[in-house]
C-alpha cells in the first residue's frame, strides 16, 4: 500500500471523464487500497481515482463512523431526492471551502471490489460524498458546482467539528 500524489485544482486531468473499469484485477484492488490510505492521510471523506491521476471510475468513501469504508467501482447515481445546501471541501482544492446544493438523498448502483453488484442509498453527508465523488468521475470539480461567491479559505465550522469528532 502506498500514499499517492493528489492532483491539484489546476491539473487538467481533473476535468476529464473517467473510463469504466472493465476488469477488477489485483491492480484494481491495490489502487483501491492506496486510495483509502491516501484519503486517510489527508483526512478526506472521499476520493475518486482521477484525483490520484487514474482515469478509472473508482471511488472510496469513509464517514469515520462505525460502518465499513465504501468502495464503488463504476458507480451510477440512479435516484436523487430532496436538496441540501452544504459546506464542501475537496482534497484537490486544499483549504478552499464552498457552499453547494446537493441532493438530500442519493441511490447509487456500483460494483464492490469483488465485482458484486451493490446498491446504496445515503442521506446527509453520505449523499453529499457520493454526489461529489461521482462528479469527479464525470470531470466536474468543486468550483463547477459551487454557489457563486461562497468560496472561503478556511475551514467552515461544520468541517472543523467533524474532524474533531473523528479524532475522539
Amino acid at each position: 500500500m502506498a500514499i499517492r500524489n493528489i492532483r491539484m485544482e489546476t491539473d487538467e486531468i481533473l476535468k476529464k471523464k473517467s473510463k469504466e473499469v472493465e476488469e477488477i484485477d489485483e491492480k484494481t484492488k491495490e489502487l483501491i487500497k492506496d486510495m483509502i490510505d491516501t484519503m486517510h492521510k489527508y483526512d478526506g471523506v472521499g476520493l475518486a481515482a482521477v484525483q490520484v491521476g487514474i482515469l478509472k471510475r473508482i471511488v472510496v468513501i469513509d464517514l469515520y463512523d462505525e460502518k465499513p469504508i465504501i468502495k464503488l467501482i463504476n458507480p451510477v447515481i440512479t435516484k436523487t431526492k430532496g436538496e441540501q445546501e452544504v459546506d464542501e471541501g475537496c482534497l484537490s482544492f486544499p483549504n478552499k471551502y464552498v457552499k453547494v446544493k446537493r441532493p438530500a438523498e442519493v441511490t447509487v448502483e456500483a460494483l464492490d471490489e469483488n465485482g458484486k453488484e451493490i446498491k446504496i442509498t445515503g442521506t446527509g453527508l453520505l449523499a453529499q460524498a457520493i454526489s461529489h465523488e461521482v462528479d469527479h468521475l464525470n470531470g466536474i470539480v468543486l468550483t463547477d458546482v459551487m454557489i457563486p461567491g461562497t468560496m472561503e479559505y478556511s475551514q467552515p465550522e461544520s468541517i472543523q467539528e467533524r474532524k474533531k469528532d473523528k479524532k475522539k
